[in-house]
């Protein structure tokens, strides 16, 4: 898949000096990246335990469901982040406790790097100069804190070299698990998500998963209920009807943010899938249909 421009976007970071704490099962919209410092930790990412302690580091990836817990006093500085530039990112936030159930967001989940070809990050780091990482991670969480332009500049400057890194210290692991097998069908989601306001055809999705359009479209319908052209529908239907409560926004906007050809096409499907006209629902939710 061609992923957006590598424009790393800070969103909230800290030190975190805290006494043992937890947080409930949440999933991410954003990239979670966490070092430990001092202390230690148990995390649960998508049902798989890891015991951190100090001196780890720990790159949770958006769509992950996680569970985090400080068993001791820990200093555990961190980032939630965006990777890749994408229209949403001032709209994005760090889910809270509870929030697993992300269908709502699916337009804001960041793409995973996992799901870019030949790219297997683990949920542990090992990166090969560990102090290095450290400072830099430090250094950007603390530039991060300093609100004048010129550090916010260079907290973004050193997300994009720690990712480089990242990416650097695990291209040995890339190269020795790359295959020309079809790739797991988990990425579907920040794919399609991301490509609301394009053309986008069963044909196209089935070239990136390595596979012909009928068996991509079987091994679809198998893990998700429905078609991928139903499933790509329902998404669009949402992220308008999310659109349609911004009273800033016009029904041709609309239209054009959510992929549909023009603004007749638009109402014609939309109340298709709603039983509402665009006016309608806008009108229903309390906003005024003058535009």
């Amino acid at each position: 898949m061609a992923a957006q421009p590598v424009a790393p976007y800070i969103r909230e970071s800290d030190f975190a000096v805290r006494e043992p704490w937890s947080m409930a099962a949440r999933r991410l919209l954003d990239y979670l990246l966490v070092y430990v410092q001092e202390g230690d930790c148990l995390f649960h990412i998508d049902g798989e335990p890891y015991e951190l302690h100090g001196g780890d580091f720990c790159l949770i990836q958006p769509g992950s469901l996680t569970v985090l817990e400080g068993k001791t006093n820990t200093i555990t500085p961190f980032a939630h982040l965006d990777w890749f530039y994408d229209a949403f990112r001032e709209e994005r936030f760090p889910t809270r406790s509870g929030q697993i159930d992300l269908t709502p967001y699916q337009h804001l989940l960041q793409p995973r790097l996992n799901d870019l070809h030949g790219i297997d990050i683990p949920v542990r780091l090992r990166p090969k100069q560990p102090i290095q990482l450290r400072d830099k991670l430090l250094e950007m969480v603390d530039s991060w804190q300093r609100r004048n332009p010129l550090m916010q500049l260079r907290a973004q400057t050193l997300a994009a070299e720690i990712l480089h890194t990242i990416l650097e210290d695990h291209s040995e692991d890339l190269k020795q698990t790359e295959k020309s097998a079809p790739q797991p069908m988990n990425w579907i989601t920040s794919f399609i998500s991301f490509r609301l306001s394009e053309p986008l055809s069963v044909q196209e999705m089935a070239a990136r998963a390595n596979l012909s359009p009928s068996r991509f479209s079987a091994k679809f319908k198998e893990q998700f209920g429905v078609a991928p052209h139903r499933y790509l529908l329902r998404l669009r239907i949402q992220h308008a009807m999310e659109l349609l409560r911004d009273p800033d926004l016009a029904m041709e906007e609309i239209a054009a943010y959510c992929g549909f050809a023009d603004i007749h096409h638009f109402a014609k499907t939309f109340k298709k899938e709603t039983e509402a006209t665009p006016g309608a629902f806008r009108k229903a939710a309390g906003m005024p249909n003058d535009r």
